[in-house]
């Protein structure tokens, strides 16, 4: 019979599988990504035995969930508790604090499916702080580097090159600019926060101690990188990647429409899937309009109609190029421009993909 575990660390290094006993509402708020939430009330069952507990104590509210949760609807969660345990015999349960509730489904699984199954001591709220504190520690105990570069020359590109980098935009599901809305949804803050820390986890369990970056505003998206971690970047050292005009004109087609499309196609059937992909694009240009001003926004948001809809008649993508090229020297690039300037004193490297690359790993190698 296996011990309850405290030993936070390794169930994070080794994506133990755990099941969350929590409402729906608590764990859509955010979890871990080797969880999954099997409840033992759900969110109306838990609101009312809150308020028992609130206006008449901790007995009450106990006999209030035996009446709840009863008969089929405490069959049928036991049935999938014990359905999760036979599957993942190393994996573990847990509640908010690691009390009330996984005690509760403990003794239910061991009395109805004769399964002892052991539970994470404190629970969320234990593993929690624990992966805040994992970020904090690598900010104050490593070192890191930034990439910047102007839009489409890469910089994600290269970070998936690095053993060493930590890519924001990845755990947020997001681009970064104004037009990097993924087909599929952002995590919850807390869920970004937390895939963050156990990369951080990982990489320093293999012995890595700087860490690459690339060059982010505090929000990437709905996703907002954790303080500690965000004034730090604003003083870490940077690196400048450059590239063609034409290249980066290729790269946004590719990752902003090629893919882009694909993804919702994907998800939603190529008629469907076509209109909210262009609706998605419109809707980005719409977003910097003020930015743009409405003469300059009128004319970049036709040119983007007249490519979609050649887009969708003959499947051919290279009308694109048009607003892609505008878009990118008439407002990204002067905008890039002005934050280099502002960051000259911490540049301490410049070049292309293979020079930026071959530059941080031996600066890695060297540290």
């Amino acid at each position: 019979m296996r011990d309850n575990s405290s030993d936070y660390r390794q169930l994070f290094l080794n994506d133990v599988p755990m099941m969350d006993m929590r409402a729906p509402v608590e764990f859509a708020r955010g979890a871990f990504p080797a969880a999954i939430n099997l409840p033992l009330m759900n969110d109306l069952e838990r609101q009312k035995v809150g308020t028992c507990y609130k206006q008449h104590g901790q007995q009450a509210a106990i006999v209030l969930g035996h009446e709840l949760v009863n008969g089929r609807s405490k069959d049928e969660r036991i049935a999938g508790w014990a359905a999760f345990a036979r599957a993942n015999p190393e994996g573990y349960l847990y509640c908010f604090r690691g009390g009330l509730r996984s005690q509760i489904v403990q003794q239910w699984l061991r009395e109805e499916a004769g399964i002892h199954y052991p539970k994470v001591v404190g629970g969320y709220k234990a593993m929690r702080n624990f992966l805040l504190q994992t970020t904090q520690g690598a900010v104050d105990e490593c070192s890191f580097v930034l990439v910047g570069g102007l839009t489409g020359t890469g910089k994600t590109e290269l970070l998936h090159t690095l053993d060493n980098a930590l890519d924001l935009e990845g755990h947020a599901n997001h681009r970064g600019s104004s037009f990097g809305k993924r087909a599929t949804g952002q995590p919850a803050q807390i869920d970004f926060e937390n895939g963050l820390a156990i990369d951080l986890l990982k990489k320093r369990a293999r012995g890595i101690e700087q860490f690459v970056l690339e060059d982010e505003g505090r929000i990437v998206g709905s996703c907002a990188v954790p303080l500690e971690l965000y004034q730090g970047m604003r003083h870490y050292p940077l690196v400048w990647l450059e590239d063609s005009f034409d290249s980066r004109v290729e790269r946004i087609l590719d990752d902003y429409v090629t893919q882009l499309c694909a993804e919702f196609v994907a998800l939603h059937g190529d008629e469907h899937g076509f209109l909210r992909f262009a609706e998605r694009l419109q809707q980005s240009m719409g977003n910097i309009l003020k930015r743009l001003g409405g003469e300059r926004y009128q004319r970049l948001s036709a040119l983007l109609q007249q490519a979609l809809d050649e887009q969708r008649r003959s499947g051919d993508v290279a009308l694109h190029r048009a607003w892609i090229s505008d878009l990118l020297s008439e407002y990204y690039d002067p905008m890039y421009a002005y934050q280099r300037d502002s960051k000259a004193e911490r540049i301490e490297f410049s070049g292309d993909q293979i020079e930026v690359r071959e530059y941080l790993r031996a600066r890695a190698a060297r540290h």
